[in-house]
């Protein structure tokens, strides 16, 4: 029979250390991140139902109150209705403001603590801002879809080709605005700045994008502005499909560089080119703050 050693009693004074296993960064656990994100934003939206009645109420001034006002001084442009004119307009301001805000959450998630939460998980920041550019995205797409239905009540023409030409654009312009959203949202540490900061930005972005006007015929500073506002380049291909539902896509304003007239396509690359460099703007920001 062997002999056991006998065991040492265990010093109940020294405390016991127990040291956590945190995981590393995964991609499974990015994608994860980007999930819980984007449905964060999506049930931020549903359930504030102001915001989505806000969110509309001002384009459907434009729409029905402008637009009808103006049509009597200017009974169409170039041979197409006012209002039609003036939809795709007014449509870009819907997804401006709707993205904005969806792109302010972040700074609202970092007064109230929430963004703290978020950036101890073991998921890359990356991850974090991209959920929440896919949410805005959503949130601008759906609004932008629920004026399309009220700017069929008021007699635009309608079509399914046109519904999903605009869905398509409508997924890369939102999904721009946001991102430019958050690059300005990074740089800011209260929402009361941020909100002062969209004013600031969006009116003078909105009305040099020629949502309101033809882009001919403009004087040589303020062609200068369109050239260089991102929003130009959503405005384009969006009024392009709203007159290419009424048989008048030869009359749509298009944008011009020099004697070159930049085709949808590239309008497109474009805002997605912003994007890129908004997120990565937004990322390099994200990344140097604290835990």
């Amino acid at each position: 029979m062997s002999a056991v050693a006998p065991r040492e009693p265990r010093d109940s004074s020294r405390p016991v250390v127990v040291v956590p296993r945190v995981p590393s960064a995964s991609l499974a656990s990015d994608l994860r991140a980007i999930k819980v994100v984007w449905h964060r934003e999506l049930l931020r939206f549903v359930k504030d139902r102001p915001r989505l009645i806000a969110g509309l109420a001002q384009p459907v001034l434009y729409l029905f109150v402008m637009g009808t006002g103006l049509s009597a001084m200017v009974p169409s442009t170039s041979g197409v209705p006012f209002r039609t004119f003036l939809f795709p307009g007014v449509l870009c301001m819907a997804i401006l403001f709707s993205c904005f805000f969806s792109a302010g959450s972040l700074v609202w998630d970092r007064e109230l603590g929430f963004m703290r939460e978020m950036m101890v998980a073991p998921v890359r920041r990356g991850a974090i801002l991209l959920g929440k550019c896919l949410g805005g995205t959503t949130v601008g797409t759906i609004q932008g879809m629920i004026l399309m239905v009220i700017g069929a009540i008021g007699g635009v023409p309608m079509s399914l080709e046109l519904v999903v030409t605009i869905f398509l654009e409508l997924l890369v312009i939102c999904f721009a605005i946001t991102a430019f959203g958050l690059a300005l949202a990074a740089h800011v540490r209260s929402i009361q700045a941020f909100m002062a900061l969209m004013q600031m930005v969006l009116l003078p972005m909105f009305f040099a994008s020629g949502a309101l006007y033809p882009l001919s015929g403009l004087p040589a500073w303020l062609e200068v502005l369109t050239r260089l506002d991102p929003l130009s380049y959503a405005v384009a291909p969006l009024r392009h499909a709203v007159l290419g539902a009424s048989g008048k896509a030869a009359l749509a304003p298009m944008v011009t560089w020099g004697s070159f007239v930049v085709p949808i396509w590239l309008d497109l690359v474009v805002i997605a080119a912003y994007a890129l460099v908004a997120l990565a703007v937004a990322r390099r920001r994200f990344a140097r703050e604290d835990a």
